[in-house]
């Protein structure tokens, strides 16, 4: 149980991101592990700030994923977003 939620209630996704957890902290321990007397700090926090950007960003992805997924369910158009006042458009770039 995981703050009150099951395992087997867990979306994929959920679960993906979970396990991701559970593999950095083993590849952690290892590569604690390996290094050399007094490097152990630095190797973990080097370590720990790579892995935690790749889950974030994981976890970002799956995320906005869903949401998109959710919309094109439910059909509305998600149309483009407005260029800012003055800024030319990517058409409006290529033309000669």
């Amino acid at each position: 149980m995981l703050n009150g939620i099951q395992w087997d209630e867990m979306t994929p996704q959920e679960r993906l991101i979970a396990e991701q957890a559970v593999m950095n902290f083993r590849a952690l321990n290892q590569a604690c592990d390996a290094a050399a007397d007094g490097a152990v700090l630095g190797v973990a926090e080097t370590l720990a700030m790579q892995q935690g950007r790749e889950l974030t960003r994981n976890t970002l992805e799956a995320a906005l994923t869903g949401q998109a997924q959710e919309v094109e369910k439910k059909g509305r158009g998600l149309g483009g977003a407005p260029a800012a006042d003055d800024a030319p458009t990517a058409d409006e770039k290529r033309a000669p």
